[in-house]
């Protein structure tokens, strides 16, 4: 019973929920996108980062959104700060971007508060 109430609580915090309801989660340009941010070089430090955005054909716009929101998301998780020095970002030129099968790559660095 303890197990089915904690399952049910951890259910509600997260954005899909037990049920899977993708309803519920981020839209950007009203496209999901699956992202993960990771460290660039984690022997030298989680500061410097990569976000990859995959499904970037649905909407460039909504890519450079979803691929922003992950950046930000993994800063303030291992830094407690949404600043970032973006070397490719959310704001370059779409002509320089790094696209590969379907997949945008952004590339950071975390900045302390």
């Amino acid at each position: 019973m303890v197990k089915g109430a904690v399952c049910a609580a951890l259910c509600l915090l997260t954005l899909g929920g037990c049920t899977g309801n993708k309803d519920k989660q981020l839209r950007f340009d009203g496209h999901q996108y699956r992202t993960k941010a990771k460290p660039a070089d984690r022997k030298m430090s989680i500061a410097a980062f990569t976000v990859e955005v995959k499904n970037v054909s649905q909407s460039l716009k909504g890519a450079r959104a979803a691929g922003e929101y992950a950046g930000v998301r993994y800063c303030v998780t291992n830094y407690g700060s949404s600043r970032i020095d973006w070397d490719i970002g959310p704001e370059t030129d779409p002509g320089t971007l790094m696209i590969d099968r379907d997949t945008l790559t952004f590339r950071g660095t975390c900045l302390k508060p």
